[in-house]
């Protein structure tokens, strides 16, 4: 179970206006050797945070750098975010970070099928909205953006927005579950599958 399940985030927003952001510059691929989920945050936007090879040299210019935005956990972005390949370590670098939510028009599938599994929602906004996000934010850094998985609600200062979620995604982020978990939830119909299928089936045994 992931440690980062939530159903209200308050964090620290941060606006990225760029359209097609795709997996290679979420996480560059020379950074996919490791297979545990931790680590990859260090590396998330890597062509963009650092101006060295050895990611030694920040890159003043790029707003995760800059005061206020340090430590943000709610990503405001354009459209079609994540598109590219399929890879999950996106999400997981995304979620090593410390987002939790990311605010976008539209997301491409496979990545918005891997961010619930990592406790990230992902919120639809209209194009307008999230125009006057993304500006609210840039003049005001440091500003924080609640997120209500309850209501399926969006608040930023005096704004109020509403978006829809798939109930499976909003399950998976408030119970921390990714697919080892919700399959778990079947645990005794499976065993007793298991059972009968011995007593029923025993020519399927394999014999040493």
């Amino acid at each position: 179970m992931s440690v980062n399940n939530w159903t209200i985030h308050t964090g620290v927003a941060v606006s990225i206006p760029r359209e097609d952001i795709d997996t290679d510059q979420i996480l560059p691929k020379q950074f996919m050797k490791l297979i545990d989920k931790k680590g990859f945050g260090k590396h998330l936007f890597f062509d963009w945070r650092y101006l060295d090879l050895e990611g030694k040299i920040l890159n003043p210019e790029f707003v995760l750098n800059q005061e206020g935005f340090k430590n943000a956990s709610v990503l405001i972005v354009c459209k079609n975010f994540g598109c590219g390949s399929s890879r999950e370590h996106a999400p997981w670098a995304l979620s090593d970070f410390g987002f939790r939510a990311i605010l976008a028009p539209s997301f491409a599938d496979i990545f918005s099928i891997n961010a619930a599994k990592n406790g990230i929602a992902l919120v639809r906004l209209k194009e307008e909205e999230i125009h006057s996000l993304g500006e609210w934010v840039s003049k005001n850094p440091g500003s924080q953006i609640r997120i209500n998985l309850e209501n399926l609600e969006v608040q930023a200062g005096e704004q109020t927005f509403f978006f829809h979620l798939d109930s499976a995604s909003v399950n998976r982020i408030r119970n921390g579950w990714d697919d080892i978990d919700t399959t778990l939830k079947n645990e005794r119909e499976i065993l007793e599958f298991e059972r009968k299928r011995k007593m029923e089936k025993t020519f399927l045994e394999v014999r040493w």
